[in-house]
């Protein structure tokens, strides 16, 4: 149903959807959003690139289940997003639910990572 992959080289929660959410389904990936967050030691200001290419328009159970439990402070704000979808449909509903200023959408993968690693300071 999803990958959920941290890069700590680049401070970056990298999240890939491969189909439909159902509210039960939204509460167990929201739990283990959360719990890996801590485990993995990341805080607030991190990068997140979510990759819906692979899922379709959620259904409105799930967009509401989603606003249930990671909407509205629930889970640690990131300092950009980025997110994943060449649908003009899953565009419209992410807009719809996700207003965040920092956020941006692309319909390539590699576009939205190097859109997310614009502000990160170079290593000499």
């Amino acid at each position: 149903m999803y990958d959920i992959h941290f890069r700590h080289d680049i401070n970056l929660l990298d999240i890939a959807w491969h189909g439909q959410f159902s509210s039960k389904g939204v509460a167990a990936y929201a739990r283990e959003c959360k719990a890996r967050f801590v485990q993995e030691g990341f805080s607030p200001g991190y990068l997140l690139r979510m990759d819906m290419s692979g899922s379709a328009v959620q259904p409105q159970e799930a967009v509401a289940a989603f606003r249930e439990h990671l909407g509205d402070g629930l889970f640690p704000r990131a300092s950009r997003i980025a997110i994943v979808t060449p649908s003009v449909i899953a565009k419209m509903q992410v807009r719809r639910e996700m207003t965040q200023d920092y956020l941006r959408i692309f319909t390539e993968a590699d576009e939205a990572l190097t859109w997310l690693l614009e502000t990160m300071p170079v290593v000499a």
